[in-house]
């Protein structure tokens, strides 16, 4: 019943921009923390950005702050990544995932904390 679904992935030559989509249904968008990891290839899952629930306040890694930013449509039920100034360093599988309650403070840091997690959307940055 729950689902959050990414979409927005893709290959970009570095320099450019993509913005990637999760789609969320069977719960409150509003109701839940929404993180952005990433996962390159042979290297662990991370933190990229995520943004809290009633007051939507957001986190980024500091390899990405300045260049993404995370938003929600909480009307729509989707929370945005945008991405710009790609590097190739950004190649990744891209997940968002969800949860009501993260006991260690950071948002960033929990990926074993969050509770719902989509399938992720490649991106490639190359050229």
């Amino acid at each position: 019943q729950l689902q959050l679904v990414e979409s927005g992935g893709g290959l970009v030559q570095p320099g450019g921009s993509l913005r990637l989509s999760c789609a969320v249904s069977g719960f409150t968008l509003g109701d839940y923390i929404i993180g952005w990891f990433r996962q390159p290839p042979g290297k662990e899952r991370e933190g990229v950005s995520c943004i809290t629930r009633t007051l939507g306040s957001t986190a980024y890694a500091d390899s990405v702050t300045g260049r993404f930013t995370i938003s929600r449509d909480i009307a729509k039920n989707i929370v945005y990544l945008q991405m710009n100034s790609l590097k190739p360093e950004d190649t990744a599988v891209y997940y968002c995932a969800a949860a009501r309650f993260l006991p260690l403070g950071s948002c960033l840091s929990q990926v074993n904390n969050y509770d719902y997690w989509g399938q992720g959307t490649q991106v490639t940055v190359s050229s």
